[in-house]
């Protein structure tokens, strides 16, 4: 099938505002391309795999949010009023970089080929490798490996939130905890805490396409005994209740269901969330404390925060 592919010239700062704007404009998926997702190998901090430093110099200077649409007369409509939307949003967020747009045309073949130029394995957390399945990789003793190939915006765990949210699993997992992954995308974080020794897990996620993906990752890394891919709004339609939740999705989607997420949470269990940018971390905070969490611990990577609170 032929795509036309639109791509959007920005920074970190602006890449998530980019690529929330364009699904909602009818984007079939989205991808992010940038450098602060590559660690710098001159400077390894401990959970990130060595990688060739030709990689980083490969790569474009401009962050690029990357966005496939299927080609059809309203397109160009589409085009033209996304692109006066842009100009507006560059004179108000001139921290969003430039953002000119690109298209072209291309196969569903040719959007992964940008994908495995950059996606390698790499360590999420401690002893969690994330591994595409074209690439191999030795493990370590003890290291659980992710395999998982990249889908349309739903996740590939190389964005400091993901890696965020494994760690704070990899260290919450006593093992047999039943867990709630709210907003699963690609299935990452359901995966990593069936592979940290979850009993059950629940992922749920709005978006068709993405449960399909989820389901087909769960399946790839044999975890379909414990991990069930549920599609819904949030937890609309949930009435288990878990010792863990974990959530990585915006600010805003934290701060509307934190106090209905509350029943969900049993006695002394956690929430993990993260997908907040650092300027929003204090008005995450309070909106938990407020729904009657207690903020137990608070990390930040980058630009990003991430929180793990108890009831």
């Amino acid at each position: 099938m032929k795509w036309i592919e639109l791509i959007v010239h920005t920074t970190s700062e602006g890449s998530e505002f980019v690529s929330d704007s364009l699904m909602d404009r009818g984007a079939s998926g989205t991808m992010i391309e940038d450098r602060a997702d590559i660690p710098d190998p001159a400077k390894p901090h401990g959970i990130w795999e060595i990688i060739d430093p030709k990689l980083l110099d490969a790569m474009p200077e401009d962050v690029l949010v990357h966005a496939w649409f299927e080609p059809g007369d309203s397109f160009g409509d589409c085009l033209r009023d996304y692109t006066e939307f842009l100009s507006l949003a560059r004179s108000e967020h001139p921290e969003y970089g430039t953002l000119e747009t690109d298209t072209r045309t291309v196969s569903d073949e040719s959007w992964t080929e940008v994908w495995k130029k950059y996606y390698k394995p790499f360590y999420a957390a401690n002893h969690m490798v994330v591994k595409p399945s074209w690439e191999e990789f030795t493990p370590r003793p003890g290291d659980r490996i992710i395999e998982l190939d990249p889908g349309m915006a739903f996740g590939s765990g190389t964005h400091e939130t993901t890696g965020m949210c494994i760690s704070l699993l990899e260290e919450a997992i006593r093992g047999g905890e039943h867990i709630i992954d709210v907003g699963t995308g690609s299935g990452i974080l359901a995966i990593a805490a069936a592979l940290l020794g979850a009993g059950s897990v629940l992922a749920v996620d709005i978006d068709p396409d993405a449960v399909r993906v989820a389901r087909e990752n769960v399946e790839k890394n044999h975890v379909e005994n414990i991990v069930e891919v549920r599609e819904g709004n949030l937890l609309d339609h949930v009435e288990e209740t878990c010792d863990i939740c974990v959530a990585n999705i915006i600010s805003d989607v934290i701060i509307s269901f934190a106090a209905p997420l509350i029943r969900h949470i049993r006695p002394d269990g956690l929430f993990i969330c993260s997908g907040i940018v650092k300027e929003r971390a204090d008005e995450v905070r309070s909106a938990l404390e407020a729904a009657g969490f207690k903020i137990l611990k608070a990390e930040t990577r980058g630009e990003w925060a991430a929180f793990v609170s108890g009831r």
